[in-house]
C-alpha cells in the first residue's frame, strides 16, 4: 500500500456513483476536490459526518469545492443514504476496495480490544492540477466542513 503525501499527485480512480453512473477523477479536471473516505453508509459517525458536509454544502461550493465520498458500500446502499439524509455530493462506491487500497485507507483498526482490517477515516484534499493538498486524518464528523475550508487556506 502507497502511502500518500502532500505535494504527491493524487491516484486517478473509476467508480460508480450512487445513480450507477461512472464517475473518475479525470471528471474533475480543472476543479478542486474534497474526498473523503468513510467505512460505512448510516452509521453514526458517517452519518454525522456526510450530514455536516450537507449542512455546510452552499460554503465548500462557494470556495468552489467539489465533495465526494468513497466507501465499500454499494451502489444501493449509496442511493438510500443520500435520499435519506438529502446529501448533495457524489458518493462512489468501491466494494472491490480499489480506490480505497490506491489511497492507502485500508488497514488495521481496534475496537474494543478487537484488532480488524477496515476504512480509516481519511480526507484527501486535491487542487486543480490533481496534486494532493491537504490530508485530514481522523477527521472530526461534527466539525469536517469547517476543518476542510480551514485546510484549504494553509
Amino acid at each position: 500500500m502507497a502511502t500518500l503525501q502532500i505535494g504527491s499527485k493524487a491516484p486517478a480512480f473509476k467508480g460508480l456513483d450512487q445513480n450507477g453512473k461512472s464517475v473518475s477523477l479525470a471528471d474533475y479536471k480543472g476543479k478542486k476536490i474534497v474526498l473523503y473516505f468513510y467505512p460505512q453508509d448510516d452509521t453514526p459517525t458517517c452519518t454525522v459526518q456526510a450530514c455536516n458536509l450537507r449542512d455546510h454544502f452552499g460554503l465548500l461550493k462557494n470556495a468552489g469545492l467539489e465533495v465526494i465520498g468513497v466507501s465499500p458500500d454499494e451502489v444501493a446502499k449509496h442511493k438510500k443514504f443520500e435520499n435519506k439524509h438529502e446529501l448533495p455530493f457524489t458518493l462512489i462506491s468501491d466494494p472491490a476496495l480499489k480506490i480505497i487500497e490506491k489511497y492507502g485507507v485500508w488497514g488495521e483498526k481496534s475496537m474494543y480490544g478487537k484488532k480488524y482490517m477496515g476504512l480509516i477515516r481519511t480526507t484527501f484534499l486535491i487542487n486543480e492540477k490533481g496534486i494532493i493538498h491537504a490530508i485530514i486524518e481522523k477527521p472530526k464528523a461534527k466539525e469536517h466542513a469547517a476543518e476542510i475550508l480551514e485546510a484549504w487556506k494553509k
